[in-house]
């Protein structure tokens, strides 16, 4: 059986998909991006898309263009890239959840991401995003991206001080 390569798959679905956002800017010149929880950089592009999509595998291969024969197909889930990262906030405060999908379970949705809950100072967290993403060479191209996403994302948990807010004392000199 003969599956199709992601690489195609994405150049079909590219165009016309549920996460697309397009903006269209100066003259014809129109943005791309994308709503996608694992794709970091959220652009619409093959290299950050973490997509389900639906992947045909041909039953028989007496055919030149498998996809445009009339031929029994068979579904099988699938990604667009295998390997995705994802840095969203926890349920529980100040807490970042890392999810990271498994190349080997990419048939079976429900047990597809490791997911692990971060709960310390920023810093360690960071390593720890670092070390996963860049150091376990998982997808170093994805580095500085899984950081600046990890960095707002702790940044939007942080509470905001209550209280009575100090007054500026240069004003009152005059």
């Amino acid at each position: 059986m003969a599956t199709v390569p992601g690489q195609l798959i994405w150049e079909i679905v590219k165009k016309n998909n549920s996460f697309l956002v397009k903006q269209f800017g100066r003259g014809t010149a129109s943005l791309q991006f994308s709503k996608e929880n694992n794709n970091l950089y959220n652009l619409n592009s093959y290299k950050h898309s973490g997509t389900l999509f639906l992947s045909y595998s041909v039953v028989e291969r007496n055919c030149v263009f498998e996809i445009l024969c009339d031929l029994t197909l068979l579904l099988d889930l699938g990604l667009a890239n295998k390997k995705t990262v994802t840095i969203q906030p926890a349920d529980k405060d100040q807490a970042v959840v890392l999810a990271t999908t498994k190349t080997k379970k990419q048939n079976k949705p429900a047990a597809l991401l490791h997911k692990s809950v971060m709960k310390k100072e920023f810093s360690r967290m960071a390593k720890a995003v670092e070390n996963q993403v860049a150091d376990n060479n998982y997808r170093p191209d994805l580095k500085r991206a899984a950081l600046a996403r990890l960095s707002v994302v702790h940044r939007s948990l942080k509470v905001s001080k209550s209280g009575v807010k100090k007054r500026n004392r240069q004003a009152l000199r005059k």
